[in-house]
């Protein structure tokens, strides 16, 4: 499942939408909410991971689906793994 979004002439890698992400977790007999539950969380807690970042619940849910985190949601590790490049005269300064 790949989605491409046009950004400025380049193309970037799209986020699941929320539904092909629970569709595919049902196709593999799963739900949010037991996933939640397995892992010993509240059982709504799995479903913050599909509207805003949070590491723990998307490593679980991409774990069920056979993927990384990053192909799920490659925006938010796009914005988590920026370093930013000092140049050394900016340093010595």
């Amino acid at each position: 499942m790949n989605y491409y979004a046009k950004k400025s002439a380049s193309i970037v890698l799209a986020d699941w939408h929320p539904a092909d992400i629970k569709a595919e977790l049902n196709k593999k007999g799963l739900t949010l909410r037991a996933l939640s539950l397995a892992n010993n969380m509240h059982q709504d807690s799995l479903k913050t991971a599909l509207r805003t970042p949070y590491p723990k619940g998307e490593h679980i849910i991409a774990a069920a689906l056979g993927h990384e985190p990053e192909e799920i949601w490659p925006s938010r590790y796009a914005k988590r793994m920026f370093k930013a490049v000092i140049p050394p005269q900016a340093i010595n300064a």
